[in-house]
């Protein structure tokens, strides 16, 4: 999946940009286990329908609401590869082993993917409608096995400031990406980094 930001606004109510690096990662930002399960957004199937309009299976085309078909089944097994996910890409940027328990699920989410297609009136590209839950859950998927495979290579990073647990993938030229953004957490580090000098 190509590279795009979302705006995310903060506890504080402050605004900012966040490009999670990955539609996988992406989808992180809809809640997750634990102590995550607050930021949970994907209450109803129609929820997650309209978050997927404006991630980023929409930079390969665009996607709207009545183009996708997703079922109560669809949405639960994405939030439980969701889940999985987390615990795994977690495991994995502290250098452990994600369990095998939450590898399977991400790999037997694998199987099934939208299909893009080409207008023939227009020559752009287009998805083959209705988009599946199950698609949507193969697209995730696929990703998270790349991200994960290239994990090794440091470029799944969490966020350096201590109070945040956004997790992305570095797409940077250099590598060298230690915030989630710039406006947010590392603003905060270069003030309090001033304050000390001072």
């Amino acid at each position: 999946m190509s590279v795009g930001p979302r705006v995310l606004t903060g506890h504080n109510g402050q605004r900012f940009t966040f490009d999670p690096g990955s539609f996988a990662i992406e989808l992180l930002l809809t809640g997750g286990p634990g102590a995550y399960a607050i930021w949970e957004i994907l209450h109803e199937p129609a929820d997650l329908a309209r978050w997927l309009t404006t991630s980023r299976l929409t930079d390969t085309a665009p996607l709207r609401v009545e183009d996708l078909h997703i079922t109560r089944t669809d949405l639960d097994r994405i939030r439980e590869f969701r889940d999985c996910l987390w615990r795994a890409a977690e495991a994995v940027i502290r250098g452990d082993h994600p369990s095998g328990i939450d590898l399977t699920v991400i790999n037997a989410a694998a199987d099934r993917r939208p299909v893009p297609r080409l207008d023939p009136a227009t020559l752009t590209q287009t998805w083959g409608t209705p988009v599946h839950g199950v698609q949507v859950l193969g697209a995730a998927a696929v990703d998270a096995i790349e991200v994960l495979a290239n994990a090794p290579a440091g470029r799944l990073r969490q966020c350096s400031a201590d109070n945040c647990q956004l997790l992305f993938v570095d797409t940077s030229r250099p590598g060298n990406r230690r915030w989630c953004s710039m406006q947010r957490c590392g603003n905060r580090a270069k003030v309090a980094a001033h304050r000390t000098r001072s």
